[in-house]
């Protein structure tokens, strides 16, 4: 009998089954992830088991205005950005990322890969800021990410947007 899909067998993997990451404003990101969530049939829920090598990073710093994300440390040493400070950590190590602008990253400081679970929201519109690089992405479904430049972003409240104020009753 053949396993159901909601049964995922992670130590039967081969990096031919995850995809190789690299971030395109990074030269030092590379990662091997393997979408958890995708091999079960979750489309609410995303999980994914992710490999960083010695020396390299996850992505670049930065922060989700509209997903929540967290990252659940399984093996290896890693030091992670979080806000303004780097912190070590190691397995056992859960670090959660609310959307409250705090700017986070993940880089391995070890000898062998840094193993770690990484999940959060799916959503079809999300907004990210990369403060180092000076640059907000807008990502829409499948589509193309679409970087800006931060010091164009111009934000208005929607007061801005009243002809006038509403006449009183």
């Amino acid at each position: 009998m053949s396993d159901p899909k909601h049964l995922v067998r992670t130590h039967a993997f081969t990096p031919a089954d995850g995809l190789h990451v690299r971030h395109p404003f990074n030269p030092a990101s590379e990662l091997r992830m393997f979408l958890l969530s995708d091999r079960a049939g979750l489309t609410r829920a995303a999980l994914s088991l992710a490999r960083v090598p010695p020396g390299k990073e996850s992505f670049v710093p930065h922060a989700h205005r509209g997903t929540e994300e967290f990252v659940f440390i399984l093996a290896g040493r890693g030091r992670a950005l979080i806000g303004s400070e780097e912190y070590d950590v190691g397995p056992g190590d859960y670090i959660g990322y609310p959307i409250d602008g705090t700017p986070h990253h993940l880089r391995n400081v070890g000898d062998d890969d840094l193993v770690f679970l990484q999940g959060g929201e799916r959503a079809a519109f999300d907004v990210v800021d990369f403060p180092t690089l000076g640059k907000v992405s807008v990502a829409s479904g499948a589509g193309p990410v679409r970087f800006h430049e931060a010091a164009t972003e111009e934000a208005l409240p929607l007061t801005a947007w009243l002809a006038s104020a509403p006449d009183p009753e």
